[in-house]
């Protein structure tokens, strides 16, 4: 990766995890619009859009129309974990893309026969996916709640 499109992924999976902690906690009684998202997280609509199209096509999210319209969690949150929404939005969570990787074609790079960095990206990327696969988007709501128990919105441009 550059060292942008390092940022610009960091920023979008930190983004995603936002908003899907966001929704979570608003939605519980009632659909969540893009707006009030936006507006207490200080990301842009446009942005939020592209996000919860991709969440909402992995069935994490479904829209409820109508004029008291918005967002729900497709699930409860104790079943959706961070990993679902990091895949929802990019795909596989590789920390590099090596050949010796692809297990769908079976084809792999020349030298994985006999490659030692292979073995160690490995673990890493097991690590990576257990860790993200054992936090479940409620440990964020329940977070989220302790840092802001009482839900306020602490952005002046927010309207709940």
């Amino acid at each position: 990766f550059s060292s942008r499109r390092r940022h610009t992924r960091c920023r979008r999976d930190w983004s995603s995890d936002v908003c899907s902690s966001d929704l979570a906690r608003y939605s519980e009684k009632e659909p969540v619009s893009i707006g009030s998202v936006a507006a207490r997280q200080e990301i842009s609509e446009r942005y939020l859009e592209q996000l919860v199209a991709l969440l909402k096509k992995a069935g994490l999210v479904k829209s409820i129309r109508g004029a008291s319209g918005g967002y729900v969690l497709a699930k409860k949150p104790s079943e959706i974990s961070v990993g679902d929404i990091l895949r929802a939005l990019e795909g596989s969570l590789e920390p590099v893309k090596c050949a010796a990787f692809d297990t769908t074609t079976g084809e792999g790079c020349m030298a994985s026969d006999g490659c030692v960095t292979k073995y160690v990206w490995q673990k890493i990327n097991d690590s990576i996916n257990d860790t993200v696969n054992q936090i479940m988007l409620d440990e964020l709501i329940q977070e989220s709640k302790s840092i802001n128990p009482d839900g306020e919105c602490e952005n002046p441009k927010c309207s709940q």
